[in-house]
């Protein structure tokens, strides 16, 4: 069942559509000035291993809170999504898809442009090797051009004919898919909270972990193990996941490198694409091209 909870547009704070913490935790009445989609339904019923959807998304909607009996591969064909759960964030830019196992609450958001969605609804537990977690995936051409063939199928296709074949190819095909790190871990202890708040709605902001310690009343070293405890990363790696992420959903929507540089606190455009180049194999403008 879909968990009524609606959030304003002043809890989506990322530049983009900015979004902290302490918004994501906090429980909205139901007169949210946020255009929110309800999930879709009857994706959970029916035959098959794989129900197969298709869903247009305008810019900035959102779908609200809710979770699925199956395991879901959403992917965008365009536009930008950020996928929020209790956990974490996954910003999810073409080419990439997010899978979401059973039973995890989530919430979508087209980030800034509009949203083609390709949804596939897979029954987990007769394809026990398909991933555990939440996770951001590459997509193949391949994979793609099964996904999409996938929306045209019938119901529960015989094995032995060409779109049981399909499915079995499809399903072989995201057992194998690569991860790729566009992962924000949520933080959880109320000493680092406002710190992250801060830091997701001024990704560019300068502050060393030591700078950070009296701000928020405790030792960079509690500060240091606290990160690594919650997010299995150091201060400056969550930083720049932020950074990264932000500059993702901002270049997705059309702002200049130069704009997306600055505001992320990179001292020169050079290190900004180096950044990004190491993350993603790419330049922002070949990445973007390409896509």
């Amino acid at each position: 069942m879909p968990i009524e909870r609606d959030f304003t547009s002043d809890d989506f704070r990322l530049i983009s559509g900015r979004m902290t913490i302490n918004a994501l935790k906090q429980t909205k009445s139901h007169t949210s000035r946020a255009p929110v989609l309800p999930p879709l339904e009857g994706v959970d019923q029916g035959p098959g291993i794989v129900i197969a959807r298709e869903r247009e998304c305008p810019a900035d909607h959102v779908i609200d809170w809710h979770t699925h009996q199956r395991a879901q591969l959403l992917y965008a064909v365009s536009g930008v999504m950020r996928v929020t759960t209790e956990n974490g964030v996954w910003v999810v830019p073409p080419q990439r898809a997010v899978w979401i196992p059973p039973g995890i609450e989530h919430h979508v958001k087209a980030q800034g442009t509009p949203l083609s969605l390709r949804s596939l609804y897979i029954d987990v537990s007769k394809r026990p090797d398909l991933p555990g977690e939440c996770c951001v995936v590459t997509v193949s051409p391949l994979l793609r051009e099964l996904v999409l063939a996938a929306m045209s199928i019938s119901a529960d296709p015989p094995p032995d004919s060409s779109d049981g074949r399909l499915i079995a190819v499809l399903l072989d095909q995201i057992e194998v898919l690569p991860m790729t790190s566009l992962h924000l871990p949520m933080i959880k202890d109320k000493r680092l909270r406002a710190l992250a708040d801060e830091l997701m709605e001024n990704p560019g902001d300068p502050r060393t972990l030591d700078e950070w310690s009296s701000h928020v009343g405790a030792s960079e070293r509690t500060l240091a193990r606290i990160f690594i405890k919650e997010t299995g990363m150091t201060f400056g790696h969550w930083r720049q996941q932020v950074r990264l992420l932000d500059a993702l959903a901002r270049l997705a929507r059309g702002d200049s490198v130069t704009e997306v540089t600055y505001d992320s606190g990179y001292a020169s455009q050079s290190a900004f694409i180096s950044m990004f180049k190491k993350a993603l194999g790419k330049t922002p403008k070949k990445y973007f091209d390409q896509n």
